[in-house]
C-alpha cells in the first residue's frame, strides 16, 4: 500500500501538543541523576525571529535532547533581554508604551519558536524587563555596592545630543550615533561604574583555564583585557607646566626606544591640555574638536593624527641635552597609563604618521636583522618588528629585551627631584564598566540622591524600585527626568525629601547574571545557591562571535562579583562555549538600484546560467555577492514562511546539514528543497519496514551475512554519530545519516523474505529514528510511533553501540613490491602470516611483478603491510 506524503503541518503541531501536555521538557532541580545546562544566547525581542535565531535554537536544541537520550537531567531554558532603546525608539514612532511594545514582541516570537519544536522548559520563562527580575538585579547591584565593587565619578562619555543618552564606544560608527545618526559629543557625567578592573589579572589568567572555547574568543578576550608590561617615566620640565607640575610622567612598554624620541603626546583630556587650554583658544577648539570622536581606540585609530605644540619642553631622561616638545595630540587616550606618551616615530606608526605631518625627527633606534646601520632609514611605515638596538650610547648592540631591562636598572637608579626617575609597572587596557544609560526602559539604579546624607542606598526592603507606567516621549531625553512625582521620595538614611537616580542600568548588566537566574526563576532573592551550585557553570553555551567580548567578560566578571555576595560558588559561567557562523543568501537589485527580496524575483537556469527577473514584472535583477541576511538589503527569508511550507523539521535539518556549525551557511531554496525529500524519503522508508518487515524475536547476536552486514553498518553509524554530536559535528552527523538511509534502503530491498535479515532492518530503522531525533524530533515521534513504540522518542535512551560489530572481519593491506606501493589485498583479519603470503603471490599485480620467478623474501607485518622482494 502506498504511503501517505508526509504531513508536516499536521503532525508537527500534534506532537508540540503532546509534549506540552506531558511535561516532557520541564525540568527539576531534585532530579539526582547528572545535570546538563545547555543555553542559547537569549534574543532581544524585536518582533520575529529570524534564521539566524533558526540555526541557534536548532543547535543548541539538538545537544538538548541528544544530553537528554543519554540520561543527563537537562536544563534547556528560555527568556528575553527585553530593556534598552529599540523599545523607547518604537514608542515614540509609534505611539505605544515600550512595555506594551516588548510584550507584544515576546507573545510573537514565543509562538515561532514553539512551532519549531525546541525542547524547552518554558516553567522557567522570564523577561529581563519583568518586576521580578530587575527587582533582583537590584538587589545584587545594592550587595555590589556593600562590597566596594560599585562607585560614581565623573567620567567622559560618548554623548549621543538627539538620543540625549551616553553610547558605548561599540554604538559610535564614523563619529556618529548608531541610531539618531548624531555627530557625537564626549561630555563629562557622574556614572555609575563597576570594578570590572580590580579582577583585571584574574580575569586573563583564568582563560587558559577555559579549554573548551574557541581559541579566537579567547584571544579576543585576552588582547581586549591588555595586560602589559613597562616602565613609568618621569621627564623633568625645562621650567614648569602651567599645573604647577615640575615633571611629566608616561607609562611605556617600549623602553628600549627611548634614544628615538622624538616629541611628547599629551591626551586632550590631560590636566595640562585643560590647563593650558584656559588661555588657548585655538588650543581649546582643538580639544572640542577631539571630543567630537568616539572614545574607542578604533575611532581614534581612523582619525588623522593631529595635534598642537604646547610650547611646554621636557629634558630627555638620557641625555639632559635633548629637548623635547609636548604636543597634545588627538590620538592619546587619557584613561590608559597616564594620559601622556612619549613618541618614538620610527617605531611606531601613529607617532610616525605625526612626525610627518609636523616635520619632527625621526630617529631608528631598532635595526633589522642583516640591515646596514649607515643606511637604514624609515619611510611610510614605523618598523615595529623585532631587531638589535643601534643609535642608543649604552644600549647598542642590545636585543630589545635587553635593552628594556638595562634601560629600567639605569633610570630606576636616576633621581628627579628626590624620586626614582622610573619605576616599572603592569598596565590594562580593561577599563571599569560604566553602566549609567540615561534613558526609561532599563533596570533603574536603586540609590537616592539626599542633600543632607548625599547618595545612599535604598533599602532592601523598600525593593523593587519600580518604573512608572504612566510615561511619555514628547521630547528626547530621559522620562524619568521629566516625571511629576516618581523621582520624589525620602531618604533612606534622615528621612528628609530626596530625589531617586534617574539613570538606568547598561542592558549588558541585565543579560551578564540571567544564567544564574534560570536555576531557581521563582527564588525572592538573586539565585537559591544550592541550585545554582548544581546547575552552574552552562555545560554548553551557544551564541554569535559578535559577544565574544563584552557581553562574555562582563558575565565572567559577574560571576566572580556573585561569588563574592555568596550568590554563586564559582568564577567562570560557561564551560564550554560555541560560536556559529551566519546564516546568508544571495543579494539582488532592480535595475533602479533598489534591494529586492528573494520572494520578489524569479531564477531560471539556461545551459548552467542563473538569471534573475522580477516575479511580477519579468524585468532583469541582478544577483549580487551572498551576504549576512539583514533588512537593509532584503535577502532575508522568514522562517515561519519555511516552516508553513516545509515544516520545522526540515528548517532544522537544512541548517544542521549544510556547513560546519563554526561557519557561515548559504541559504538556498534547493537546499531546502533536498531537505524536504529527505524528510519524505525517511518517512516513507520507515512505513515500508513497519510494513514489510517485522520486529522478530531472534538473537541479534548471531546474525550473519546480508543481515551481520547491516548490522555492522547501524552501529558504525551509531558510534559515529554520537561522537559527532558530542563534538557539535551536526553536519558530519548528518552526512553520515544520508549514507546510512541509503544503507537501510537497499536492505529494506529484501524484506519480508528473511526473519534475520528483516530483525536487524528493525533495529535499524530504530537506531536511525533515535539518531535524526535531536535534529527533526517531530518526524522522528511520527516514525516511532508507526514503529509501534508507546513511549516517547523524546524519552527513550539513546541506543548503545555493541563495540564488536565496529570491528570489520577482512581488513584491506597494502602490498609492496620492491618498496614501492604495487596494490592491496583484503584478508580475513586474523589471518596467519603464511595465509596473508599465499593471498599475496595469487594477486595478478604480485604475478606480474615477478615474472614467473619466486620471491626473494616476503615480509608480512601482522594486520599492517606485506613487503614483497623479487
Amino acid at each position: 500500500m502506498a504511503t501517505e506524503r508526509y504531513n508536516a503541518r499536521e503532525v508537527e503541531a500534534r506532537w508540540q501538543e503532546t509534549w506540552n501536555e506531558k511535561d516532557v521538557f520541564v525540568t527539576h532541580n531534585d532530579d539526582p541523576r547528572d545535570k546538563y545546562y545547555v543555553l542559547e544566547m537569549f534574543p532581544y525581542p524585536s518582533g520575529r525571529i529570524h534564521m539566524g535565531h533558526v540555526r541557534n535554537y536548532a543547535m543548541g536544541d539538538v545537544v538538548a535532547r541528544f544530553k537528554r537520550a543519554m540520561d543527563f537531567n537537562v536544563l534547556h531554558p528560555m527568556g528575553w533581554d527585553a530593556f534598552g532603546m529599540p523599545a523607547e525608539n518604537a514608542a515614540m514612532q509609534n505611539n505605544v508604551h515600550p512595555k506594551d511594545w516588548t510584550y507584544q514582541n515576546i507573545a510573537t516570537m514565543r509562538d515561532q519558536l514553539k512551532i519549531m519544536g525546541l525542547s524547552l522548559d518554558w516553567s522557567r520563562e522570564f523577561a529581563t524587563c519583568d518586576v521580578a527580575y530587575y527587582t533582583q538585579q537590584q538587589r545584587l547591584f545594592l550587595k555590589f555596592l556593600d562590597a566596594g565593587l560599585v562607585y560614581r565619578k565623573n567620567a567622559k562619555v560618548n554623548w549621543d545630543p538627539v538620543d540625549m543618552t551616553v553610547l558605548a564606544n561599540e554604538q559610535v560608527i564614523d563619529g556618529r550615533g548608531w541610531r539618531s545618526g548624531a555627530l557625537v559629543e564626549q561630555r563629562e557625567l557622574t556614572q555609575w561604574f563597576f570594578k570590572i578592573s580590580d579582577y583585571s589579572e584574574d580575569l586573563l589568567e583564568a582563560i587558559d583555564t577555559l579549554d573548551r572555547w574557541p581559541d579566537k574568543v579567547r584571544l579576543m578576550q585576552k588582547n581586549w583585557i591588555g595586560r602589559s608590561e613597562g616602565l613609568r617615566v618621569r621627564f623633568e620640565f625645562f621650567g614648569a607646566a602651567p599645573t604647577g607640575d615640575t615633571t611629566l610622567e608616561i607609562f611605556t612598554t617600549r623602553p628600549d626606544t627611548l634614544f628615538g624620541a622624538s616629541f611628547m603626546g599629551l591626551s586632550p583630556d590631560h590636566p595640562i591640555s585643560i590647563k593650558l587650554a584656559e588661555t588657548n583658544p585655538e588650543l581649546q577648539s582643538f580639544i572640542d574638536e577631539c571630543r567630537r570622536v568616539g572614545t574607542s581606540e578604533e575611532a581614534i585609530e581612523k582619525a588623522e593624527k593631529k595635534g598642537i605644540d604646547t610650547g611646554l619642553r621636557v629634558k630627555h631622561p638620557l641625555d639632559a641635552s635633548i629637548e623635547l616638545p609636548v604636543y597634545v595630540a588627538n590620538f592619546i587616550l587619557i584613561d590608559y597609563g597616564t594620559g601622556a606618551i612619549f613618541a618614538c616615530p620610527a617605531h611606531d606608526q601613529r607617532d610616525l604618521d605625526f612626525a610627518r605631518k609636523y616635520g619632527l625627527n625621526v630617529k631608528p633606534v631598532v635595526l633589522p636583522k642583516d640591515a646596514d646601520p649607515a643606511t637604514f632609514e624609515i619611510e611610510d611605515e614605523a618598523f615595529t618588528e623585532d631587531g638589535t638596538i643601534f643609535n642608543s650610547g649604552f644600549m647598542n648592540g642590545m636585543t630589545i629585551a635587553d635593552a628594556k631591562q638595562a634601560v629600567a636598572e639605569k633610570l630606576e637608579r636616576t633621581q628627579v627631584n628626590g624620586q626614582a626617575q622610573a619605576k616599572r609597572q603592569v598596565n590594562y587596557r580593561l577599563r571599569d564598566w560604566g553602566i549609567s544609560r540615561q534613558r526609561y526602559w532599563g533596570c533603574p539604579i536603586p540609590v537616592i540622591h539626599c542633600d543632607s546624607c548625599g547618595v545612599v542606598p535604598e533599602k532592601y526592603e523598600n525593593l523593587p524600585v519600580k518604573l512608572p507606567d504612566d510615561i511619555n516621549f514628547d521630547k528626547p531625553g530621559n522620562p524619568l527626568d521629566r516625571h511629576p512625582t516618581w523621582r520624589e521620595t525620602s531618604c533612606p538614611n534622615c528621612g528628609k525629601p530626596a530625589k531617586r537616580e534617574s539613570d538606568t542600568m547598561d542592558t549588558f548588566v541585565d543579560s551578564s547574571w540571567y544564567f544564574a537566574r534560570f536555576t531557581a526563576p521563582g527564588c525572592d532573592q538573586p539565585t537559591d545557591p544550592d541550585a545554582a551550585t548544581k546547575w552552574l557553570p552552562v555545560d554548553q553555551y551557544i551564541g554569535g562571535i559578535e559577544h565574544a567580548i563584552l557581553h562574555l567578560l562582563y558575565s565572567r566578571f559577574f560571576t566572580r562579583a556573585m561569588q563574592k555576595v555568596g550568590a554563586v560558588d564559582l568564577k567562570e559561567p560557561f564551560k564550554g562555549l560555541f560560536t556559529q557562523g551566519m546564516v546568508t543568501h544571495e543579494t539582488y537589485k532592480s535595475d533602479q538600484g533598489e534591494w529586492l527580496s528573494p520572494a520578489e524575483i524569479k531564477i531560471n537556469e539556461t545551459n548552467g546560467n542563473r538569471i534573475a527577473v522580477h516575479a511580477d514584472s519579468g524585468l532583469p535583477v541582478t544577483i549580487g555577492a551572498i551576504e549576512k541576511m539583514s533588512k537593509s538589503k532584503k535577502n532575508t527569508v522568514d522562517p515561519t514562511d519555511i516552516i508553513e511550507t516545509y515544516g520545522a523539521d526540515t528548517a532544522r535539518w537544512f541548517m544542521l546539514s549544510d556547513s560546519p556549525p563554526e561557519r557561515d551557511v548559504i541559504w538556498t531554496e534547493e537546499g531546502v528543497q533536498g531537505s524536504w525529500r529527505f524528510v519524505q524519503r525517511v518517512w516513507r522508508l520507515v512505513n515500508d519496514l513497519a510494513t514489510n518487515a517485522r520486529r522478530h524475536e531472534i538473537d541479534l547476536a548471531k546474525s550473519n551475512g546480508k543481515a551481520l552486514d547491516l548490522r555492522r553498518a547501524t552501529h558504525k553509524t551509531l558510534d559515529g554519530v554520537t561522537k559527532d554530536l558530542e563534538a557539535l559535528g551536526f553536519n558530519r552527523a548528518v552526512a553520515k545519516l544520508y549514507e546510512f538511509t541509503n544503507v537501510i534502503g537497499k536492505a529494506a530491498q529484501q524484506a519480508g523474505k528473511d526473519q534475520q535479515l528483516d530483525a536487524c532492518l528493525y533495529e535499524a530503522a530504530e537506531c536511525l529514528v533515535q539518531m535524526f531525533a535531536p535534529m527533526m524530533p517531530h518526524l522522528a515521534e511520527e516514525c516511532w510511533s508507526v514503529l509501534g513504540h508507546k513511549v516517547l522518542v523524546s524519552q527513550a535512551k539513546w541506543p548503545s553501540v555493541e563495540k564488536t560489530l565496529l570491528i570489520d572481519e577482512t581488513i584491506t593491506m597494502p602490498v609492496q613490491i620492491n618498496g614501492k606501493r604495487r596494490g592491496e589485498i583484503s584478508v580475513p583479519r586474523e589471518a596467519s602470516k603464511e595465509d596473508v603470503e599465499a593471498a599475496t603471490l595469487q594477486e595478478d599485480f604480485v604475478k606480474r611483478a615477478l615474472d614467473g620467478n619466486p620471491p626473494r623474501k616476503v615480509i608480512v607485518v601482522p594486520q599492517r603491510i606485506v613487503n614483497v622482494v623479487a
